[in-house]
């Protein structure tokens, strides 16, 4: 019974991490107007998001092994629900630059400490369940940025908007957090330690799967438009169809894990994702376009959740050590993918910036083997890979 108690707070943390950083989305427009800057400053503005977490997240790695991930994600959950209003409330840039990298911190502190419950839930469970814990995290995403649009929808004010999602996060971080394992370390690992060897791979492949997410994100309406596939209206569909796809995949990948085993999961997976990206690129028609969308969701859904779970289970660093290198990569991937899928969509073309992608993603399949037969800690999943 403790056991499945910890698993479903570990489900609620991923939901409400999820949802708490959903909440920021259509609150966007509201902080740009209040400040009365220009979409270069937005910009720039919104670095200090994912700056704050990818900081954040060697220190957490480092706290976990002395402390656990039971107090951080507290401590985590508390600072969404505080700062979150703030970022509201404040009307200066310099202040709001700051509670966005308060912000991003919390986010990032929360996300590794989440996953490495979610690794000491699935070791004791002796079953896959990294997948499902990650499509928590895609749910509460779609119902933070859905309440919020929700309440402001009805005239609600943006602070009272924030302040109720706030309050959300809070009640469900303080639901869960009794719940949850104690996996306090006894060893004393070094503080920091330089990514080497497998976990360097690891999160080499984090931040291809994380780049070709947040190129989607960024530019897939663009694509669709710009190849007059479907009208400008119209341009979001494709995410939105990627996204319930992933989640999707998620959902059930579990249970395909335990069928195919994690080598075959990642080669099959990163493959389709492949063949999603060449459909999308060479379909005449908007309809096989947009399934390609559905392809990559599916492709991509699980190979997050397998590198994850490797890299709490090496044993060549602390595994709070590795999976923060692992979730920092990934958010370094988000961070530059846009950038990068930009500079080669000048100097080139979009198509060809978006075949890039597909060919990032053969390193995944290529590393599949690699990823699967590494030793880890103790068996985490009883599944096993021809």
């Amino acid at each position: 019974m403790a056991l499945k108690r910890a698993a479903f707070a570990t489900r609620i943390a991923f939901f409400a991490a999820g949802f708490g950083a959903a909440c920021w989305a259509p609150l966007v427009p509201f902080a740009k107007a209040r400040l009365a800057i220009d979409e270069g400053t937005l910009g720039l503005l919104l670095l200090c998001l994912g700056a704050g977490s990818v900081v954040a997240m060697p220190v957490v790695g480092a706290l976990s092994s002395r402390t656990g991930s039971k107090p951080i994600i507290l401590a985590a959950g508390v600072g969404l629900s505080i700062f979150l209003p703030l970022l509201v409330l404040l009307n200066h840039l310099a202040g709001v630059a700051a509670a966005l990298l308060s912000f991003g911190a919390s986010l990032g502190a929360i996300d590794v400490a989440m996953n490495l419950q979610a690794v000491e839930v699935e070791r004791r469970a002796s079953r896959p369940l990294m997948s499902g814990f990650h499509a928590l995290f895609s749910i509460g995403g779609f119902a933070g940025s859905g309440f919020i649009t929700v309440m402001l929808s009805n005239r609600v004010s943006p602070l009272a908007s924030a302040i109720a999602g706030a309050v959300v996060v809070l009640l469900l971080t303080v639901l869960a957090w009794p719940s949850f394992l104690s996996n306090k370390s006894d060893e004393r690992g070094p503080v920091f330690a330089i990514p080497h060897g497998f976990v360097l791979l690891l999160a080499a492949l984090a931040f291809i799967s994380f780049l070709v997410e947040g190129a989607l994100l960024d530019w897939s309406a663009l694509l669709l438009v710009s190849s007059r596939l479907v009208q400008a209206a119209r341009g979001g569909i494709g995410y939105m169809l990627f996204s319930v796809a992933m989640t999707a995949g998620r959902l059930t990948g579990d249970k395909v894990l335990e069928v195919l085993g994690e080598r075959r999961m990642l080669l099959f997976g990163s493959l389709t994702a492949i063949g999603g990206f060449c459909l999308l690129l060479m379909a005449p028609y908007a309809p096989l376009a947009l399934a390609g969308f559905v392809f990559i969701g599916l492709g991509a859904a699980n190979i997050v959740p397998i590198l994850f779970r490797r890299a709490a289970n090496q044993q060549q660093m602390p595994s709070g050590l590795a999976l923060a290198a692992v979730t920092g990569a990934g958010y370094a991937g988000v961070l530059a993918g846009p950038a990068l899928i930009g500079f080669v969509a000048h100097a080139f073309s979009l198509s060809i910036a978006f075949w890039l992608l597909a060919a990032l993603l053969t390193f995944i399949a290529l590393f599949s083997k690699r990823v699967s037969r590494a030793s880890s800690r103790q068996p985490v999943v009883t599944v096993t890979d021809a």
